[in-house]
């Protein structure tokens, strides 16, 4: 990996249009060499860049060097909150350190740019991660990983070619909680496993929002990108970041996964780690009879464990049922029935999951000892597709049968097709 920034003050004295470099020594006191810095970059600053920069901004060993958006209010918005996290944080008034572009491209083409951060909608995740592992970044991905099947089989097969670290933000890893619930489910003591409960939103649906006037602030053709052009409405995509709400784009299938996929790339994930199936996935999908209905999905893995889409009664959560009783694990609780389960002390001599407490610097660490993170990409592809193959189940209302090793629904034409979808040009990967 690079880490020269011989290029810096050479840059600092150029003034091309919005990239504005300033030298390190303005940085305040205490800052590492820059030989010892990561440069990140973050591609999509929107309304969940905010606490992703907050995350990084906190981390001595990187440095965030430049922003991408489509959205001119979203640069700028992003110029200050990064100015003001380096000001709050590393006592610097002063930071200006950023280099602010409509285009992600020019952001993977800077030599000081060792990592991204994707946090734009679902339907670019793919595209702009398999640009920058080629272009020679590691890449921090927000979940879900991939807006289709296919697309998670081409990022994992780019991640291999180039070497690059991935790490996706599914950061309930990175908990205690829920790496404790992994544990005690995979020592045993719920006893014999046979079901998981995992309640998360509505599959996704087809676009239906009302055509409102395209705000000028905004390349609209690039927001749409790979997917088919929409027409734009402002709960789909908000022109600024301090609305009130979570844009719409997760509802709808072509830029998101319903909020079975936003929720499902967390809750889904968690089912996954308890289950040892970060490598693998159900293969059956049985949607219920009812074609409205929104829960019911009932997947089974080869082992006969199934895995069923079901409000259980706690918000988003999952529940783990054995022979010994249950295990519920949310954000908000870790508990059992009996209570004892969920009390018990993980023992030295239990087999343990992968420990992070910080997802963020696990990522960095990953990147410095070229190593997998805890929500590699094989991972994120996989948890990802959970939720890419309930949303086909719930679209088709019928049985299905899939294949983890091949990843293909065998004999299955109708189903295979929505695996994947054709890139518009020039939005491909």
């Amino acid at each position: 990996m690079k880490h020269s920034r011989r290029s810096f003050l050479r840059q600092s004295t150029l003034a091309a249009g919005s990239f504005i470099i300033v030298p390190r020594h303005v940085l305040g006191r205490g800052f590492i060499a820059p030989s010892d810095k990561i440069g990140l970059g973050f591609i999509g600053l929107g309304k969940q860049s905010g606490g992703l920069a907050n995350q990084f901004g906190k981390i001595e060993s990187v440095e965030i060097l430049a922003g991408s958006d489509v959205w001119t209010t979203k640069l700028d918005w992003f110029k200050g909150h990064v100015s003001k996290i380096y000001a709050e944080q590393k006592n610097n008034p002063n930071y200006m350190g950023l280099k602010l572009t409509g285009d992600y491209q020019e952001l993977l083409d800077s030599p000081d740019i060792d990592a991204v951060v994707i946090a734009t909608p679902d339907h670019w995740h793919a595209v702009q991660a398999i640009h920058a592992m080629r272009a020679g970044k590691d890449v921090y991905c927000e979940k879900p990983m991939t807006h289709t099947v296919q697309e998670g089989i081409d990022m994992v097969q780019t991640a291999q070619d180039t070497g690059r670290v991935v790490q996706v933000g599914s950061m309930q890893r990175s908990w205690a909680s829920f790496r404790k619930a992994a544990e005690l489910v995979r020592n045993g003591y719920v006893g014999n496993l046979s079901k998981v409960l995992v309640n998360v939103g509505d599959p996704a649906i087809p676009y239906n929002m009302p055509e409102e006037a395209l705000p000028p602030e905004v390349n609209w053709d690039r927001w749409c990108g790979p997917t088919k052009k929409l027409t734009y409405n402002h709960r789909l995509a908000p022109s600024r970041n301090d609305v009130d709400f979570w844009p719409d784009w997760r509802l709808f299938k072509e830029t998101g996964g319903g909020i079975l996929a936003d929720w499902g790339a967390h809750m889904f994930d968690i089912a996954q780690w308890g289950l040892g199936m970060d490598r693998s996935g159900p293969v059956s999908f049985v949607p219920p009879s009812d074609p409205k209905a929104v829960r019911g999905l009932q997947m089974k893995y080869a082992n006969g464990i199934e895995l069923v889409h079901e409000d259980f009664g706690r918000g988003w959560a999952v529940r783990f049922i054995g022979s010994e009783g249950s295990l519920d694990v949310s954000r908000q609780f870790l508990d059992s029935n009996p209570g004892d389960i969920a009390n018990a002390e993980i023992k030295s001599s239990d087999q343990m999951v992968y420990h992070s407490d910080n997802h963020y610097q696990d990522f960095l660490d990953a990147i410095k000892n070229r190593s997998e993170p805890i929500c590699d990409v094989e991972t994120g592809h996989r948890s990802a597709s959970v939720c890419n193959l309930a949303n086909i189940a719930y679209w088709l209302n019928r049985p299905l049968t899939w294949d983890p090793v091949k990843q293909q629904f065998p004999g299955d034409n109708e189903a295979n097709k929505l695996l994947s979808y054709k890139h518009r040009k020039p939005y491909r990967e």
